[in-house]
């Protein structure tokens, strides 16, 4: 009895965590969008390991998806040379570039957990087809990073 208690305890914190991300919707803005995949990956392992990541991958375009593959080629990705500075970052700013009805693009500038800014170009797009994502917006480009410096 115990056994299947401490079973479905675990099942329903499982289940309340996989919860927790957040899916597009028409109602969240270009800037949401960034915030939400930002903060994910700032706290990339809150809940279960490489939760951030997976939150990042839920909002991005499916050319993008198309672009890296399956999630798990997503993964090795973000965590690899290009992008590892992203995760379990420190702090984070958002700040419009520019936008359209289509279209938003965003500086976004990263402290990473060694005390380093790096900037970022990130855009997002409405996607435009039939179903589930239609008028969402959705990350097209995340550029590389481009080292500013310590910030010590």
């Amino acid at each position: 009895m115990k056994k299947i208690i401490s079973l479905l305890i675990l099942l329903i914190l499982t289940n309340y965590s996989y919860a927790e991300l957040k899916n597009p919707n028409k109602n969240i803005s270009p800037k949401e969008v960034v915030k939400i995949q930002l903060s994910g990956l700032q706290k990339n392992d809150l809940n279960y390991k490489d939760r951030g990541i997976e939150q990042t991958w839920i909002f991005a375009h499916p050319n993008n998806k198309r672009m890296t593959g399956p999630l798990n080629n997503f993964k090795r990705m973000i965590k690899g040379a290009s992008y590892q500075m992203m995760i379990n970052h420190l702090s984070h700013t958002i700040t419009e570039l520019g936008s359209s009805d289509k279209w938003a693009q965003f500086e976004v500038i990263i402290l990473d957990k060694d005390k380093i800014y790096h900037k970022f170009n990130w855009q997002v797009e409405k996607y435009t087809e039939d179903g589930d994502l239609n008028d969402c917006w959705l990350t097209t480009m995340v550029s590389s990073p481009i080292p500013l410096g310590s910030s010590i």
